[in-house]
């Protein structure tokens, strides 16, 4: 069967009882679920990252467009119907997918897309530098926490108000920290890649409106389950308030604005985004009894996104383990170690911000070594395995 016919039978739900040959096997698939089981990484130069089409990374399910749950005995309630045109919730813990709805469907990410700014820039940058704020950053429209141009600012000052009230000028400076805007920005898609959430095209540190910049609910629900395995992370996002100084003689208080932290019985984090384009966009984690849930939305009715976060978490957390999984979030791809550099003055005092090790000369640019995936990927369901090759373009556009 050609690969063309799998994948539109997949979108379209019509993978009960189709037959697949597979390397010249024929078997018979008996219900509408293909699992990613096992990944293939491969460190040679010929290949490159992404092995399966982009909107088949973590199962063929999830690159249907409709609501995706397999709950055949109907042991859970059906899925709470939510006014967001894109959705994902996950087991943190398992990597399962328990339900979504146009899980790679491309929409525009809004302040959702500082969670993978703060991943990215976490581990390269010392919390007790301070770091100069450029007029680009100090420009940012809107501001938010308004920072003032060539004042300087302690990292962990600016990773506060880029997670608690969501500040535009404070994801500029971070990136800016690598040493340039671009080269902070290559970072973050470079990060992107490497968690494998090829549907991302990162234009803006803060999400902010820019032409091409999209995420999808699978690949935000990636990035939310590196963004739980990071202590300094939750930390920060977590904290209900914080002290910021503007100036020598001005500081204001920053309230978090997730209000996930306060209501909801188990909540840890997450982060709420939106704009005129993207509408509501939202990602909220929460923990119960050991269990870890992650869930993203995208392009939702704006002032609906919390509640309806909630919703799904409790249907996530009644369904785990009492549903079949759609779908997996796929592991990181494996990162060779960096090579620790000396540390050299850099753009608006970039390097001085730089971790130890992570330092590099304002004239070279920042690589990551990565092993790629082989050029396949195996999807599992009762022994039925779908090889199929990728090139990470040619998903729908959707949204605002």
């Amino acid at each position: 069967m050609q690969t063309s016919m799998l994948r539109n039978a997949a979108r379209n739900g019509a993978l009960a009882g189709l037959v697949i040959a597979v390397g010249g096997v024929t078997a018979g698939v008996a219900a509408p679920a293909v699992t990613l089981a096992a990944q293939t990484a491969s460190a040679g130069t010929g290949s490159r990252p992404g092995a399966l089409y982009a909107d088949e990374i973590g199962g063929a399910l999830l690159a249907q467009r409709g609501v995706v749950v397999r709950d055949p005995r109907h042991k859970v309630g059906p899925l709470p119907q939510v006014p967001a045109s894109a959705y994902v919730i996950a087991d943190a813990g398992t990597g399962e997918v328990l339900a979504a709805k146009d899980a790679h469907g491309l929409f525009p990410p809004a302040s959702t897309l500082k969670v993978l700014t703060a991943i990215t820039m976490l581990p390269r940058l010392n919390p007790n530098a301070t770091v100069r704020a450029t007029k680009r950053a100090a420009s940012v429209e809107p501001n938010i926490v308004g920072l003032i141009p060539g004042h300087r600012y302690k990292v962990s000052d600016l990773f506060h108000a880029l997670l608690l009230i969501s500040a535009n000028d404070a994801a500029v400076a971070l990136v800016q920290a690598s040493g340039s805007f671009a080269k902070g920005m290559k970072l973050v898609n470079d990060e992107a890649h490497h968690l494998q959430a090829y549907d991302v095209t990162a234009k803006q540190p803060n999400g902010l409106p820019a032409p091409g910049q999209v995420v999808s609910a699978y690949d935000l629900a990636l990035i939310a389950r590196k963004a739980l395995s990071m202590p300094a992370f939750m930390r920060y996002d977590s904290t209900l308030s914080a002290k910021f100084p503007i100036s020598r003689h001005t500081r204001v208080t920053l309230l978090n604005q997730n209000s996930l932290l306060t209501n909801y019985r188990g909540g840890l984090g997450g982060k709420i985004g939106w704009t005129l384009k993207a509408g509501a966009t939202y990602i909220g984690l929460a923990r119960r009894h050991g269990v870890t849930l992650i869930v993203t939305i995208l392009h939702a009715t704006p002032l609906t996104e919390i509640a309806s976060a909630e919703r799904l978490l409790n249907w996530g957390f009644a369904a785990d383990g009492r549903v079949r999984p759609i779908g997996v979030l796929v592991p990181p791809l494996a990162t060779a170690p960096h090579v620790a550099a000396r540390q050299a003055s850099g753009t608006a005092g970039a390097s001085s911000a730089l971790s130890s090790g992570q330092a590099r000369s304002a004239s070279s640019s920042v690589t990551l070594d990565v092993a790629v995936a082989a050029g396949a990927c195996a999807a599992v369901l009762g022994g039925v395995v779908l090889l199929r090759r990728r090139g990470p373009r040619g998903r729908h556009t959707t949204g605002g």
